[in-house]
């Protein structure tokens, strides 16, 4: 499977049977990288004023080379792909909901977050905090706006813990989590660093949970871990202290995803903001691609690319703070097509509960 160049992606867009539609012109963050949607580029805090929705891209990769079996590159390359793929649209009208989102979110597209690229070569506990401080950054900017930062990360902290970190010290009262993950990543120790400061790739939830005080696991809905993978002890411990936990299997048997989008609200009673993540491993090989494509990430009987976007639409309607992505499948064009939708759809819920509508 080999992703296509950028000058293929835009004479595809340019070749698309409905391009009149949509004229072809877009803002450019870099050379082959246009904005999420063609949306405005925000350069500065100043150019977020009056926006509800903020794309904010968080290139990280958390290793010595690569990840999971996969080449740091291809991780890298995310929030870019995901940017090319949806010039294939342009338009904020989702047919299914007769509803142009952009008519009632104003969304626009922050740029990357300012790793320094020796974070991204040399994971040191000193580079790690670096890299996540600078999309802490970023997503501070955002709320300061009263906007909802989207990030598209790849690896922990910088796509995880940092825009918990944010949400949590913006809010008074407690943060309700929805999560998507094959892995509970509540290691009480980053395997990389073995620093305790580091909310790592395996452990950035607990520290979460450790760390930031009104994050309390009553409040965490944690959707679709399956087999093998954990720690009895540590999975014991947060369903000891209330979390909820809806794993692949319980959804298969019976729970399905109308059952799911009910069990959302242990995440909304009794919070003041409800901060989403999705581990986009939890497709496994479920979603439109193959597994393999994750590497040592890949899982059976993964969740699939509707059950994802349904989910992201659902908390949309419910409202949320933040949302964040990791670990989102590598070098497959339909993978990142998958994540222009779950960003559109949720935002669509988002616009449905601004004008108050239902489907």
């Amino acid at each position: 499977m080999k992703y296509p160049s950028w000058n293929e992606i835009r004479q595809s867009a340019i070749d698309n049977t409905y391009s009149f539609m949509n004229p072809r012109y877009y803002p450019m963050i870099a050379e082959d990288m246009p904005t999420f949607m063609g949306r405005p580029h925000a350069i500065g805090p100043d150019d977020l004023k009056g926006s509800d929705v903020v794309i904010i891209g968080a290139p990280y990769v958390a290793g010595w080379g690569g990840y999971m079996g996969v080449g740091a590159e291809e991780w890298l390359a995310a929030p870019k792909r995901i940017r090319q793929q949806s010039i294939r649209y342009l338009s904020g009208y989702i047919q299914e909901f007769d509803l142009d989102v952009f008519e009632h979110l104003n969304v626009v597209d922050y740029g990357d977050a300012d790793i320094p690229p020796e974070c991204l070569v040399e994971p040191t506990a000193k580079n790690v905090l670096r890299a996540q401080e600078a999309v802490e950054a970023k997503v501070n900017d955002v709320m300061d706006a009263g906007a909802i930062p989207i990030v598209i990360g790849q690896n922990s902290p910088c796509g995880s813990f940092a825009i918990a970190k944010v949400v949590s010290e913006r809010t008074k009262g407690n943060v309700g989590c929805v999560s998507l993950d094959t892995h509970w990543d509540i290691a009480p120790m980053d395997k990389l660093t073995m620093d305790p400061r580091i909310a790592g790739s395996d452990s950035w939830k607990y520290k979460t949970y450790e760390l930031l005080p009104n994050f309390d696991p009553k409040h965490l809905v944690e959707i679709g871990e399956r087999g093998m993978l954990e720690n009895k002890e540590m999975v014991r411990m947060f369903l000891e202290r209330g979390a909820h936990f809806y794993p692949m299997w319980k959804i298969r048997s019976g729970l399905g995803i109308e059952g799911l989008v009910k069990e959302l609200r242990h995440a909304y009673e009794g919070t003041e903001a409800v901060y989403c993540h999705w581990d986009m491993d939890i497709l496994g090989g479920a979603g439109p691609a193959p597994g393999d494509i994750l590497g040592d990430l890949a899982e059976p009987f993964g969740m699939t690319d509707y059950e994802v976007i349904r989910l992201s639409h659902e908390v949309g309607k419910r409202g949320i703070d933040a949302l964040s992505f990791i670990c989102i499948p590598p070098g497959s064009a339909v993978i990142y097509r998958v994540l222009v939708y779950v960003i559109m759809y949720l935002c669509a819920g988002l616009a449905m509960r601004k004008i108050g509508a239902t489907e």
